[in-house]
């Protein structure tokens, strides 16, 4: 008989015996009111008279579905977030939520589209960092009763219809090309002022035009395949032609 006693002792603690983890607390309920938190190890539980609810304390990421905003200037998108939280208070986060997971989505998902449905596009789409602080604040503050703390709300992806991603590509665009165009005109305008001054400069110096014209023929002449084209005044062109026909007539009077 004692020895079965003793058997009966040892599967009843083996029966009351749970473990809790090492990241893990354990909300202790004894007939239904809340007696104290488990730490981690092995802690007795008595059947029918008390219950035991596990809490994970690490970092969860909930990935915030899909969500259809539309911005403050009226225009149709959806966005998608991840949010890092980790029980801070588990006895908070079993008596006084029902389900915190879903509750820490839900309230999420609401914040998200409130926040962003707040801002313009041009604000989304340049300061996605600040729109992420604010949520995580708004989610903190709604979260802290239920003992949960949010490390970070990240705002993952944002989908513009097709027509206003072809808008805004073409706008992009257009701003490159103005950008080019302007810094195309500065240069000309720099390239024109330095033509003017070395342009003065030659003038005013005697035969530093003609050393300029033999340096540029001396330049030309290294490669033999250059064709090199002269552009000649039409005065000049005319006065040859004068000349030319003088000497004809001269000569012809002196066959005569």
């Amino acid at each position: 008989m004692l020895y079965l006693a003793i058997v009966v002792i040892i599967f009843l603690l083996i029966a009351f015996l749970r473990e809790v983890k090492q990241y893990e607390r354990g909300v202790v309920l004894t007939m239904g009111r809340y007696t104290g938190l488990r730490k981690p190890g092995w802690s007795i539980i008595i059947p029918i008279f008390q219950t035991m609810q596990k809490v994970d304390l690490r970092v969860k990421a909930v990935d915030v579905p899909d969500q259809k905003v539309i911005t403050r200037d009226n225009v149709s998108a959806s966005i998608n977030a991840v949010i890092y939280y980790k029980v801070s208070d588990a006895a908070k986060a079993v008596l006084e939520v029902e389900d915190f997971r879903f509750a820490v989505s839900q309230l999420a998902q609401t914040t998200m589209r409130n926040i962003v449905g707040g801002a313009e596009l041009d604000e989304v789409l340049a300061e996605r960092d600040k729109l992420s602080e604010r949520i995580q604040e708004i989610i903190d503050a709604e979260t802290d009763a239920w003992g949960i703390a949010v490390e970070n709300v990240e705002l993952k992806d944002f989908f513009l219809p097709e027509d206003m991603e072809r808008t805004i590509a073409k706008q992009a665009e257009a701003e490159r090309e103005r950008r080019a165009v302007i810094i195309n005109a500065e240069g000309e305008v720099v390239a024109a002022e330095n033509i003017s001054k070395a342009a003065k400069m030659l003038s005013q110096a005697p035969g530093a035009l003609h050393l300029r014209t033999l340096q540029t023929l001396n330049d030309l002449s290294s490669d033999q395949s250059n064709t090199v084209i002269f552009a000649t005044p039409i005065e000049v062109l005319r006065a040859v032609e004068g000349v030319t026909q003088w000497l004809d007539t001269n000569a012809k009077n002196t066959k005569e």
